[in-house]
Order: C-alpha cells, then sequence, then structure tokens
C-alpha cells in the first residue's frame, strides 16, 4: 500500500474498531462519499474489512409501501414487494360446425381468442423532441447535486432562475484579515458568514501530540474557522471541505487528511441559525510562505470566493 491517505484511514478505522463511514470522514476531514469508495475498495481488496449498511427494517419497509412503483410484466413482481395479477385472457366461444384450425408450425403458445390490450394506446398529440441546446452545457459538479446540468434542455436565458446559483447574492466584503467575518452565499443560496479564528503556524507540536509525525523538512499549520448560518437552507457539506492556503504565487494548498484530539475539526452540515467551528490541518514544506487563506464552496466559484490576508 502507497497511498497515505488509504493508510491514514485505516489507522483510523482500526483505532475506532466499528464506525458509520460519516463518523470516520468527520475524523479524518473528509467527504463520505471518498471515505465510503475508498474502504469498498480496500475492502475488495483482500483487506479484513467489512462495510455494510444498517436501518430500520420496519420504517423501511412502510416507506415502500408509500411509494408507487411501475407497474410489473405479467407474472413478475412489481417494486414494492406486490404482486401483479395477470389480466383476464378472453375465453374462445365454441362454434357448432367451426372447421378445424390450419396447422401452422409455431415455436411459441398458440393464441386462441382475440389480443389482450392491457395497456391503452395513448391517444394524444405525438411527443415532440427535445429542443438542441446551440451552446454546450456545463455538467461541472459531483453526481446527485444540482450542480450537474440536465442535457435534456438548453441553457437558460435569463426567464427562469438557475437552480445552480445562489438565490441571493450577499454583496458585503469578501477580503480581510485573520479574525475578519466575511459574508457569503453557498451553491443552494444558503447565506453564510465564515470566520477566520486563527492561524497557528508552525503547529508541530499539535501535530506530534495528537501521534503523527512529520517528514524532514515539513511543517504543519492549523486554521480554526467558525461558520454560520444565516439563511433559511441547510448547508449540507463539510464546512472546509474546500478551504485553502494560498502562497504568494496564488498555488492553493489543500488540507492533510488527518485531524488532532485537541483541534476537534468540523462535522458535516450545518443547520439554518446554527454556528459550527472546527480546525484545519495542513502539511507544507518547512519554507513554504503563506500569504492568505481562501474558502470557496467550490474552485471555480470566485465570484463566492472568502479571502483573508495572513500577515508574514
Amino acid at each position: 500500500m502507497t497511498d497515505p491517505v488509504d493508510a491514514r484511514l485505516l489507522g483510523v478505522v482500526a483505532e475506532m474498531g466499528r464506525a458509520a463511514v460519516h463518523e470516520v470522514a468527520a475524523r479524518l476531514g473528509m467527504d463520505p462519499r471518498e471515505v465510503a469508495s475508498r474502504l469498498v475498495a480496500l475492502s475488495g481488496a483482500g483487506l479484513p474489512l467489512l462495510v455494510g449498511v444498517e436501518c430500520d427494517p420496519h420504517g423501511l419497509r412502510a416507506a415502500l409501501a408509500r411509494m408507487t412503483g411501475p407497474v410489473g410484466y405479467y407474472g413478475q413482481p412489481a417494486p414494492g414487494g406486490y404482486q401483479q395479477q395477470p389480466p383476464p385472457q378472453p375465453q374462445p366461444v365454441p362454434l357448432p360446425f367451426s372447421p378445424p384450425p390450419p396447422m401452422y408450425h409455431h415455436s411459441g403458445p398458440v393464441r386462441t381468442g382475440p389480443p389482450s390490450t392491457p395497456f391503452p394506446v395513448p391517444t394524444g398529440p405525438p411527443s415532440q423532441p427535445f429542443p438542441v441546446a446551440s451552446e454546450p452545457i456545463s455538467t461541472w459538479g459531483p453526481p446527485q447535486t444540482s450542480t450537474w446540468a440536465r442535457g435534456d434542455q438548453p441553457p437558460s436565458t435569463g426567464g427562469s432562475m438557475d437552480r445552480t446559483q445562489p438565490a441571493t447574492r450577499v454583496m458585503a466584503s469578501r477580503q480581510g484579515k485573520v479574525g475578519a467575518t466575511l459574508e457569503t452565499s453557498g451553491l443552494e443560496g444558503e447565506r453564510l458568514a465564515i470566520q477566520l479564528v486563527e492561524v497557528v503556524d508552525p503547529a508541530d507540536y499539535l501535530f506530534t501530540a495528537a501521534g503523527y509525525r512529520l517528514q524532514p523538512g515539513e511543517r504543519s499549520i492549523v486554521v480554526h474557522t467558525e461558520l454560520t448560518n444565516r439563511g433559511s437552507v441547510p448547508f449540507a457539506t463539510l464546512p472546509d471541505l474546500y478551504l485553502v492556503l494560498v502562497t504568494p504565487d496564488n498555488q492553493p494548498i489543500s488540507k492533510a487528511p488527518v485531524s488532532l484530539s485537541s483541534r476537534p475539526p468540523h462535522r458535516i452540515g450545518v443547520q439554518p441559525g446554527e454556528t459550527a467551528g472546527g480546525h484545519t490541518v495542513y502539511v507544507v514544506p518547512e519554507d513554504t510562505v503563506i500569504t492568505k487563506v481562501s474558502w470557496s464552496p467550490r474552485p471555480d466559484e470566485e465570484s463566492l470566493t472568502l479571502t483573508w490576508t495572513v500577515d508574514t
């Protein structure tokens, strides 16, 4: 095994013994989907690791019973555990002097009555093809989120609201210094206020006290931030998922997948009206100069990016 992220992940799983995927992700400061994917891959590689799922059977069956599933084929159970009954077949009417039917060679069963019509023939106008977009549609973003554009619809020209853009644009200043609280919006219209509380540089003593070891020529940095959700839409991701350090030549440095016992990490999600704080750990070359700390809901959303200047 050469991937240090997998090594740290397995170390945390071995320490916890048995835990939910989101708890392991919060411990490491990682996305739960990435943690689940890595654990499944490691389990498939032969490691003594079991990745499972747990649910309330009665509640799950009740939820399935309330769902309307598609109609199944004859003889096949429809989704949700219901048995689809075949429609009644018409019976042939005997004729007093009907001649014997001609002999045909047929590989399947011989139908003795008129064909059944379980599905009504639509009488409405024929479906129209979807319009072809004249410009390419952007499909950037993680799956199962609203940032994916639909390929069967042309891009909006301003008549309807783009759901991938925040509903409220906060026009407050998005630049400040350490200790300042800056306001911005999330991808789903969340109204966010983020404070850069502290930058501990270097933080080698915190790093080693948590049981980690730095390589020669490395140093650690710990950044403390607090996120307040001032809107009515829940913020459903890690507050520091795209919190990066910036060098003098504008090169971003992403966080390390570790957490410190003395400096708890961020947890996933911030409900409306709540404030959540956490610490983010970075491992950088010893001679690296840090001039800024930057936060963004997504790397390509420059209009929503917050930047704090760090005194060197």
